[in-house]
C-alpha cells in the first residue's frame, strides 16, 4: 500500500514535470515571436499579392496603428504554428510515462491524422475557398458601388475561414472514432444521414460569412469527408465481423472443444492421481484395501 507521503511526493513530481514542460513551451514562444514579427511584413505582402490581388481587389488600412497591430497578430499566429511541434513534443514527454503501449500507438495515430486533416482544411481554404469568396464579393461592383477592402477585415476573414475549414475537416475522424468506440452504431449514423446533412449546412452557415457560396464550399467537402469516415468505419466493422466468423467457425469450435476435452481429461487424471498419492500405506484401515495386501499380517481387528 502506497503511503500518503509517497502519494504527495508523486503528485509534486508530476506538477514539477508539468511546470518544466510549460516553461519550455513559453520560452520557445517568447523566442520565436521576434523573428516572426520581422517576417510578418513579408507574409502580409505575400497574402496581398497572391491571395487577394488575383481577384482584382486591393487592400487599404484606415488607422495609423492598424497594420502594426495586424503584424503583431500575424507574428503571434505564425509563432504558435512554428513552435507547435516543439510544444507537442514537450507535452508528449509529460504524458508518455502514464500511457500503455497500445495507448501510445493510439495517441500517435490520432495526432498524425488530426494534424493532416487540419492542415488539409487550411490549404483547401486558402487555395480554393478564399479566392472564390473574394471574387464573389467583387461581383457586386458597379458604377455606383466600388469595393474597398480593409486589410484587417480581409486577414481576419482568411484566418476565420482557415480555422473553420480545419475544424470541419476533422469531421470524418470524429465520425470514425465515435463508431469504432461504440458510442454510436454504424446503422444509426446511416439512418440519420439526412439530419447529418442538415447539421453540416447549419455549421457551415455559422462558421462562414453570410453568403451561400462560402456555405456550399465548406458544406460539400465536409459531407464527402463524412462519407469517407463512414466508409472507414464500415471497413473496420467488416474486419471485426470477419474475425468473429473465424472465431465461431466449425473448425475453430471443434479445435477449442477438443482442447477443452483434453484439458478436462488431463484434470480428471491429475485429480485421480492426486487422490491415489494421498493414500497412507503406512497405517492401513483394512487388509482388503487396495494396495495394502503387504500390510495384511500387521492388521488386527479392534
Amino acid at each position: 500500500m502506497i503511503s500518503k507521503d509517497s502519494q504527495e511526493q508523486t503528485l509534486v513530481s508530476h506538477l514539477e514535470a508539468l511546470r518544466t514542460a510549460l516553461i519550455h513551451c513559453f520560452v520557445a514562444l517568447g523566442i520565436g515571436i521576434i523573428p516572426m514579427f520581422l517576417l510578418s511584413s513579408y507574409i502580409l505582402d505575400w497574402f496581398s499579392a497572391e491571395l487577394v490581388a488575383q481577384s482584382g481587389a486591393t487592400l487599404h488600412y484606415f488607422s495609423p496603428m492598424e497594420v502594426f497591430l495586424l503584424q503583431l497578430k500575424i507574428a503571434a499566429l505564425m509563432d504558435c504554428v512554428i513552435c507547435s511541434p516543439y510544444i507537442a513534443w514537450n507535452l508528449w514527454k509529460f504524458v508518455l510515462p502514464g500511457l500503455y503501449d497500445n495507448e501510445r500507438k493510439f495517441v500517435r495515430s490520432i495526432v498524425w491524422m488530426t494534424s493532416g486533416l487540419f492542415i488539409s482544411g487550411v490549404v483547401f481554404c486558402l487555395g480554393i475557398c478564399f479566392p472564390l469568396v473574394v471574387r464573389f464579393g467583387m461581383s457586386f461592383e458597379s458604377e455606383t458601388l466600388q469595393p474597398i477592402f480593409g486589410v484587417e477585415n480581409i486577414v481576419t476573414l482568411a484566418l476565420w475561414l482557415s480555422l473553420a475549414f480545419g475544424c470541419m475537416f476533422l469531421f470524418p475522424l470524429v465520425t470514425y472514432a465515435l463508431i469504432r468506440s461504440g458510442v454510436v452504431y454504424y446503422e444509426t449514423v446511416c439512418h440519420a444521414r439526412p439530419y447529418v446533412v442538415v447539421g453540416i449546412l447549419v455549421l457551415a452557415a455559422l462558421l462562414t460569412p453570410p453568403d451561400i457560396i462560402s456555405q456550399l464550399i465548406l458544406g460539400a467537402p465536409t459531407y464527402l469527408l463524412f462519407e469517407a469516415g463512414l466508409f472507414a468505419a464500415r471497413k473496420h466493422k467488416g474486419e471485426q465481423f470477419k474475425e468473429c466468423n473465424e472465431e465461431n467457425s466449425p473448425v475453430h469450435v471443434e479445435a477449442e472443444s477438443g482442447s477443452l476435452s483434453q484439458k478436462k481429461s488431463q484434470n480428471s487424471h491429475d485429480a485421480t492421481f492426486g487422490e491415489s498419492e494421498d493414500v497412507d500405506f503406512a497405517a492401513p484401515a483394512s487388509p482388503y484395501q487396495v494396495g495394502t495386501e503387504r500390510n495384511a499380517d500387521k492388521w488386527k481387528p479392534n
